[in-house]
């Protein structure tokens, strides 16, 4: 029969052994979390982007206001235009240019109105779902901006800037590892989170994932 001790010797060591097959575990989860939800999240960036650059098109600015960028892409119309064929090199060579080509009736170039959702996303995108981080948990708004900033030589250039704290995309996950995530990006001076655009500066609207 075995002794107490060696009873006791075995549970620790089971315990010892789940504890550490934990300490390995999560992490591993963590990451395989954290690389599911960014890659959604991302992907939403991406969608918002599409949306802002084509209110920019018809307006001149872009909007801080969701309830403005959803009701434009459901609503309002943007210009489309109809490419029908492209230069080739012979008409290159005979010096035709895409405007000649055009008025020779060579290539088409058509522009017409339709529905800003077609044109941005295509039919049946739902638009009204651009607002919400895609992750597990109460519907949570991105953070949406616009502005205008001032550049060395005094030009106004419109912006934009949404993001997402990683306290929403990764909520649900590993808080300790959280907190050492976020205390990472910090220590780095990057933001906590995904973002594309900014209100400080001109980014060419680039992601801080590109």
């Amino acid at each position: 029969m075995k002794t107490v001790l060696q009873i006791s010797l075995f549970i620790v060591a089971v315990v010892l052994a789940f504890f550490i097959y934990k300490s390995i575990k999560e992490p591993i989860d963590f990451e395989k979390a954290k690389k599911d939800r960014y890659e959604v999240t991302v992907e939403k960036l991406k969608d918002i982007r599409k949306a802002q650059l084509a209110y920019k098109d018809v307006y001149g600015r872009f909007t801080g206001s969701w309830d403005t960028l959803i009701n434009f892409v459901m609503n309002e119309k943007v210009i489309n235009v109809r490419k029908v064929g492209e230069l080739n090199d012979s008409m290159v060579e005979a010096g035709i240019t895409e405007k000649k080509a055009i008025e020779m009736g060579l290539i088409v170039r058509d522009s017409m109105r339709v529905p800003a959702l077609e044109a941005i996303f295509g039919p049946g995108y739902d638009a009204k779902s651009l607002r919400y981080i895609p992750v597990p948990g109460e519907p949570t708004e991105f953070h949406l901006g616009a502005t205008t900033v001032i550049t060395g030589s005094g030009i106004g250039v419109p912006v934009f800037e949404v993001k997402a704290h990683n306290n929403v995309i990764l909520r649900g996950l590993n808080p300790q590892l959280i907190i050492n995530l976020n205390d990472q990006r910090r220590t780095n001076e990057k933001y906590p989170g995904l973002l594309v655009g900014s209100l400080t500066e001109t980014t060419n609207n680039a992601g801080n994932w590109e």
